[in-house]
């Protein structure tokens, strides 16, 4: 496929295209263009979507349920080993084919298991405690839903997900549409 191609797909132009592939390396050929299945293939490895990523969630609420039960394993190779959480209330209950957990439970999970990836689902009052008890434990990265900053390692990857930050992206291009900006 030409950039020219990709371009009109995208709305990038070509050259953009050409310069952003090959800051990841040469994915394409002069007048022959990309092998679409090698440039998913190297997009997929520089993503790191190519290696299986287990993650944990902490959180058994509604969110955290939700997360359990999304089918991970069949998109992005991303795979939940299980969910926790310090509500006396949920704990022990099923969240699909997960038993909730509790934080000690979850401390002696992270000595035996290396999970990539640690979830906070909590409210904003059990973030911190949760982040403190995956990155002791030694997961990779944080994925947060939590609507509070956390503190941790600079060496620890961590992306926050604040779903009114979305809504409001959301709203204000539905406003610029309705006012006919595009």
């Amino acid at each position: 496929m030409s950039s020219s191609r990709l371009s009109e797909i995208t709305g990038y132009t070509a050259s953009q295209i050409r310069q952003d592939f090959n800051n990841f390396g040469g994915f394409g050929q002069q007048g022959y263009g990309y092998n679409v299945e090698d440039l998913y293939d190297g997009i997929t490895a520089i993503l790191g979507l190519d290696t299986e990523r287990h993650m944990v969630i902490v959180g058994a609420g509604n969110l955290g349920r939700a997360l359990a039960g999304f089918p991970w394993g069949k998109r992005d190779n991303f795979m939940v080993d299980g969910i926790f959480d310090n509500s006396p209330g949920v704990i022990g209950s099923k969240v699909g084919e997960y038993t909730v957990g509790s934080l000690p439970d979850l401390k002696k999970y992270l000595e035996v298991n290396n999970p990539d990836v640690g979830v906070i689902a909590t409210n904003g009052h059990g973030a911190q405690e949760a982040c403190d008890i995956l990155v002791e434990g030694g997961v990779k990265g944080i994925w947060d839903f939590a609507p509070v900053d956390l503190e941790l390692p600079d060496s620890i990857p961590l992306q926050y997900v604040h779903l009114n930050d979305s809504l409001h992206e959301l709203t204000y291009r539905i406003t610029e549409t309705e006012h006919g900006h595009p």
